[in-house]
C-alpha cells in the first residue's frame, strides 16, 4: 500500500468513529441512532461516501433518514473538523448499505442447496 492509501483507509475508519458521535448527540430520533457500517473516501479525501444499517427502518423512515442528514451534514463536517483538528472534512453523501441483505440471501440459498444435496443422496440410498 502507498502512503496516499494509507492515509484514506486512516481517514475512513475514523469517520466510521466519529460519525455515530456526531448522530447520538443530535436531538432528531430519526438519525440519532443510525448505526455507520462503512465509509468510503475519495482519492483526495474530499468527498465521502457513508453507509449505514437500514436493518430496523421501513422504506419511508429510510428517506426521511436520508433527507434530514443531508441537511445536517454541515453540521457533521464541522462536528469532524473540530474533534480531530482536520483544516477541511469530505463531503459527505449517505446511502443505506443493502449488503448484510443481501449476505444473508446468499446464506439462504446455501442452507437450500445443502438440504436438497442431502434430500438427493438419501433418495439415492
Amino acid at each position: 500500500m502507498r502512503e496516499e492509501e494509507i492515509k484514506r483507509k486512516r481517514t475512513e475508519s475514523r469517520l466510521v468513529e466519529l460519525l455515530p458521535e456526531a448522530f447520538s448527540g443530535m436531538n432528531d430520533n430519526r438519525i440519532n441512532a443510525l448505526s455507520v457500517t462503512a465509509v468510503v473516501c475519495s482519492r483526495g479525501r474530499y468527498d465521502a461516501k457513508v453507509y449505514l444499517d437500514k436493518s430496523y427502518l421501513t422504506d419511508k423512515e429510510q428517506g426521511e433518514a436520508l433527507k434530514q442528514l443531508r441537511a445536517v451534514s454541515g453540521y457533521l463536517s464541522t462536528y469532524v473538523r473540530e474533534s480531530e483538528g482536520w483544516f477541511k472534512s469530505p463531503k459527505f453523501t449517505f446511502e443505506f448499505d443493502s449488503q448484510l441483505e443481501e449476505i444473508s440471501k446468499i446464506e439462504a440459498l446455501f442452507k437450500e442447496i445443502g438440504k436438497r444435496n442431502k434430500k438427493d443422496e438419501s433418495d439415492e440410498s
